[in-house]
């Protein structure tokens, strides 16, 4: 709630910002971003065996969250200057598979393999916003699929454990698959109206691991049962559901492509969470938007709304290719 209380007067600062502000100065937080993701491999924290923060003193930062804003609003004004005609030119599309690929390629060396897989489909959803064919996201399948034992070779021995233990986490139920295993224990037990508030057992007798960070959907499954967590997911739709209601009211395309970013990286946290907790998914560390325990995710979080409500109070703004207004 701190976290929370600090990020707000910040959030409603950039909100009332003018919009074209954001826009001329969408490759420069990108540049930014991706200084401070190269700056973790050079003088990283390493925590949990991962080098994935730099220590400020009053703040561990994990640049890796704020990439996931500065690669939507830097995607949202490249895709705004490309005239519509032009964006199935293979020239046109090596710009943003770069923008993508460099920022995924460096988080998941940190390593973050859940943070390089929402850089890569967030990145993929703008470029389909954005107009690119779908044939070309089928060549990029393609390709992707040639190149799958390539990267397979290339992940450490915890992540190849966790895909073997999504596949089977009865195999060894007290190690690799404890995780998801107790995870789906503290779900199942919760029944329909839960056993109360801070009444879990598997919680509060510490068989859950990480549960105040990638695995506390689990906690409120557990204390308020299948209810309370239904309301929680039918929040968050309510949330992805205004974002987009609010994206395309913009008249800029920049305003639009921006907005529509921000709701779907909301909906791949949330959605990669609940999935990855309930065994629908490999285990990857992705936090529950505005819930889990992290200062860099609530204040990027809130960042992003910030960037949302700024596309709704610039609505009927109109961009153009530089920046400058357009009249109509």
């Amino acid at each position: 709630m701190t976290r929370f209380a600090i990020a707000f007067i910040p959030m409603i600062l950039v909100a009332v910002i003018d919009i074209r502000h954001w826009f001329r100065a969408a490759y420069w937080i990108y540049g930014v971003a991706l200084l401070l993701v190269i700056a973790v491999d050079l003088r990283g924290f390493v925590g949990m065996g991962a080098q994935r923060w730099i220590d400020l003193g009053f703040i561990q930062l994990q640049p890796s969250e704020i990439m996931t804003i500065g690669l939507v609003l830097a995607l949202a004004r490249y895709f705004h200057c490309v005239p519509t005609e032009n964006i199935g030119r293979v020239s046109r599309l090596i710009p943003p598979v770069f923008l993508i690929l460099i920022p995924a390629a460096l988080v998941l060396k940190q390593p973050d393999l859940g943070t390089a897989l929402l850089l890569l489909a967030s990145g993929a959803i703008l470029c389909f916003l954005g107009g690119v064919r779908i044939r070309m996201f089928v060549l990029a399948a393609v390709g992707a699929g040639v190149a799958a034992p390539i990267a397979w070779r290339m992940l450490r021995d915890y992540q190849k454990t966790r895909l073997y233990t999504f596949l089977d986490p009865e195999q060894d139920p007290l190690g690799a698959g404890y995780h998801i295993t107790q995870s789906k224990i503290a779900l199942g037990s919760g029944g329909l109206f839960g056993k109360g508030f801070l009444l879990g057992t598997q919680t509060h007798l510490s068989f859950l691991p990480e549960k105040q960070t990638d695995f506390i959907f689990t906690i409120i499954a557990e204390e308020f049962g299948l209810v309370g967590g239904l309301i929680l997911l039918a929040l968050f739709v309510m949330v992805i559901g205004y974002g987009f209601a609010i994206a395309m009211r913009s008249r800029s395309l920049f305003g639009r492509l921006l907005g529509l970013g921000i709701a779907a990286n909301f909906f791949l946290y949330a959605f990669i969470n609940t999935a990855m907790v309930m065994g629908l998914i490999p285990v990857v560390g992705v936090p529950l938007p505005l819930i889990s325990y992290g200062g860099t995710a609530m204040i990027t979080m809130m960042l992003g709304f910030g960037l949302l409500m700024n596309v709704g109070v610039h609505r009927d703004v109109r961009i153009g290719r530089r920046g400058e207004s357009e009249l109509g």
